[in-house]
């Protein structure tokens, strides 16, 4: 798709010829190199940023999706602040775990999938489609992922026709699972699974369900070391995202830092777990 030069101001034929409604399918028909998995790699091994661990869970209200700051690059801690989760639009957000870099460029080109089809079709997608169409950019990276530079995402949102929240899981080739209850992803995702197993009830409110989402990457933390706890004293804590029937919403550094010392105040109270009361 080669850029119009001539003073006219005319936007090039490839933007005025009608089409699929899928961004991915237009970018890869005019400038397929632009795609992240067409791009060449380096031979050998590819080091770069990782970020995990990623945590979703349901209340009747709606869902959570929340992640944890850090980033690593093998031993290192490459970043102590990135952010994981965003939205995808209205009332939909994707969290990410895997190579930062690569997780970031496809979640910008998600964004794009979904406004692009609304601007064409002049409607939104169905929760499910969004899910459908982050699974086929997934597994269009498949050939980055086999050579170590894999992005495995979490994706949440307010289903609108059946009037509740939902969570997706994938895995490197793109398969697709719809989780209930909660779900984790990334290096400490077995840590956190195994906190929210314990705390997840049907019937939680919002605000216990942003406080255990808390909690999990706090359990993950203790035992994974690419996971970043609260990090009270950089006033670093985890991104926390609420999704409803009124749409996307952030929770303030306030808020978080609020849900991370109530976390963190527990664990000083009883520091070595339920044994602690016993002795």
């Amino acid at each position: 798709m080669e850029p119009n030069t001539r003073s006219t101001g005319r936007l090039p034929a490839a933007f005025l010829t009608p089409g699929s409604s899928s961004f991915m399918d237009f970018l890869g028909a005019h400038s397929p190199e632009m795609l992240p998995g067409n791009r060449k790699l380096p031979e050998g091994v590819v080091e770069a940023p990782h970020g995990t661990t990623i945590v979703a869970t349901t209340f009747p209200g709606g869902v959570v999706l929340a992640g944890d700051r850090r980033a690593t690059m093998g031993n290192m801690i490459a970043q102590r602040d990135i952010e994981k989760v965003f939205p995808a639009d209205e009332y939909s957000a994707v969290g990410i775990a895997g190579t930062a870099g690569l997780a970031v460029e496809m979640v910008k080109l998600f964004q794009l999938e979904l406004e692009h089809f609304e601007k064409v079709e002049g409607a939104t997608l169905s929760l499910e489609g969004k899910a459908n169409r982050l699974s086929t950019m997934i597994r269009s990276n498949l050939g980055m992922a086999m050579q170590g530079l894999a992005v495995v995402p979490l994706f949440a949102g307010w289903d609108e026709g059946k009037e509740k929240g939902r969570i997706f899981s994938y895995d490197v080739t793109g398969g697709r699972s719809e989780e209930h209850g909660f779900a984790a992803t990334g290096s400490g995702s077995i840590f956190a699974r195994g906190s929210m197993k314990k705390l997840y009830r049907p019937d939680l409110t919002e605000e216990q369900a942003t406080t255990l989402v808390v909690q999990a990457l706090y359990d993950a933390a203790d035992d994974d070391s690419a996971t970043g706890g609260p990090d009270l004293y950089r006033h670093i804590y985890p991104i926390v995202t609420v999704i409803t029937d009124e749409g996307f919403r952030r929770l303030s550094d306030d808020e978080s830092q609020e849900l991370a010392r109530t976390v963190t105040n527990r664990r000083l109270e009883q520091p070595d777990g339920p044994r602690a009361a016993l002795l």
